[in-house]
């Protein structure tokens, strides 16, 4: 099976964008987002409240409907993040920033706090909302990656996640 970037899910005035590495093998194989069985992925945005039910890869482009997007910061599936290197980081940290640019969603959430610190070069960031946005406006939102590679217990994740909805729920108030 032919092993290949996969397309991302974007459209203007998403809710959330949500930024992972880059695809997994099993997401390259698939075209789809969070392929791999072992990545807690949807399970995490259903235990925390920010999707109806439970979806499955193959309906990522679905979540597009309740506003919710997804790109990468490199396009390149690989086993693991480690095998990313330092010139995909630059050239997909400038790529971002002009999708972010472009499509301007309310939220930014970082599968990742890796994500976030290849994205904005900044280290020592806290779970959930960043001070002082790349992109102006636009609310930067660190998570921990989805990945079964982490070791953080389900509960923590869905707790950091769930920030996100409470989040969305005020700003939707204000808009």
């Amino acid at each position: 099976m032919e092993i290949a970037p996969i397309s991302d899910h974007l459209q203007e005035h998403l809710h959330i964008l949500f930024v992972g590495y880059n695809p997994s093998i099993r997401s390259g194989e698939t075209g789809h987002h969070y392929a791999n069985p072992n990545n807690r992925f949807y399970r995490i945005l259903y235990q925390s409240g920010l999707t109806p039910r439970l979806y499955k890869p193959q309906e990522d482009q679905d979540l597009l409907e309740l506003g919710y997007g997804f790109t990468n910061i490199v396009a390149r599936p690989s086993l693991t993040a480690a095998e990313i290197t330092p010139e995909e980081y630059r050239e997909g940290r400038l790529i971002l920033r002009e999708k972010i640019q472009k499509y301007r969603p309310r939220v930014v959430c970082f599968v990742g706090k890796g994500v976030y610190e290849q994205y904005s070069g900044r280290r020592g960031m806290q779970w959930g909302s960043q001070l002082d946005p790349i992109v102006e406006g636009v609310v930067e939102y660190v998570c921990p990656s989805s990945s079964g590679l982490v070791r953080m217990k389900l509960e923590e994740m869905v707790a950091i996640y769930r920030g996100i909805k409470t989040f969305i729920g005020m700003e939707m108030e204000k808009g």
